[in-house]
């Protein structure tokens, strides 16, 4: 019953990328709602289905995207990894190990779409990629981080009633 969660929960998260987030840029980067969601998701203590949620975002993300399905599906379970490993190393400072996953999970995301254009014949600028894309969607994902924390916060307390309360 507690993976059915999941379902509404990342179909929201996807629906309003594609209708809102996306529409709001700075420079030419836009902030990355699924993967700040599965970043927060996977920050939770008691949360086990943090891979599941990173197959079903990967593929999902892959569908609407322009981009191969492959390069969401890795960012995501890099964010995963990422993830796992700072919990363990980072337990006392949940906001910094959440803006750590932002960044590294940012940056993991616009390498493999670096590379799958390059692979498929686009050439771009690596400055202008980082330039114009990667830092301002770092920020953009650092400044939904803090909120999106909080809600995925709320929602592991409901629907794990039995972690501790801070």
């Amino acid at each position: 019953m507690r993976n059915l969660i999941a379902v509404p929960v990342i179909l929201l998260a996807v629906i309003l990328q594609s209708a809102i987030v996306s529409r709001v840029t700075l420079l030419s980067g836009m902030a990355d709602l699924p993967l700040v969601m599965l970043a927060a998701w996977a920050m939770q203590d008691e949360v086990e289905t943090a891979w599941q949620w990173a197959l079903a975002l990967g593929i999902l993300v892959g569908f609407v995207s322009g981009l191969s399905w492959v390069v969401p599906l890795l960012s995501y379970l890099l964010v995963i990894v990422v993830a796992q490993v700072l919990q363990r190393r980072i337990w006392q400072a949940p906001l910094l190990a959440m803006f750590s996953i932002t960044f590294l999970g940012t940056i993991g995301l616009r390498f493999f779409s670096l590379v799958a254009l390059r692979l498929s014949g686009i050439a771009l600028s690596i400055t202008d990629v980082f330039g114009l894309l990667t830092l301002p969607g770092i920020l953009l994902n650092m400044l939904l981080a803090i909120p999106v924390f909080a809600i995925m916060r709320d929602l592991a307390r409901w629907v794990y009633p039995a972690m501790e309360v801070e």
